[in-house]
């Protein structure tokens, strides 16, 4: 199996996905990375982001019932496949070996920096 890199921006994508459940649509997927980690999301950047995922197969979609408020459009629903989180731990476990290979800060752990 090809492994799958994720950038920044995918793996945050991802785990929000994730966080949500079955809530994971679009617009809550950019309100949850918004307020989880401040970071201002266009849809144009997250609908990209979510299309690219789902063609590396790394989520899965689905639409939910049409509703009157969005004019009759149905939601697309997203949900991490198990391809997706098997790239979700590789990056894991090469952020922590990397985090642990540098050697100032791994002197105290406990030490919380803010920039």
């Amino acid at each position: 199996m090809k492994k799958k890199h994720l950038g920044e921006f995918e793996e945050i994508v991802l785990l929000t996905i994730g966080i949500l459940g079955e809530k994971a649509y679009g617009v809550m997927i950019r309100d949850e990375i918004e307020s989880r980690i401040g970071r201002q999301v266009g849809l144009g950047a997250l609908h990209a982001t979510l299309v690219r995922l789902e063609e590396k197969e790394l989520v899965n979609s689905s639409f939910g019932e049409a509703s009157g408020k969005r004019g009759g459009k149905r939601k697309r629903y997203y949900q991490v496949s198990a391809k997706g989180e098997a790239a979700l731990i590789e990056t894991r476990n090469i952020r922590r070996a990397l985090w642990e290979a540098y050697p100032d800060l791994n002197v105290n752990p406990g030490l919380n920096f803010s920039l």
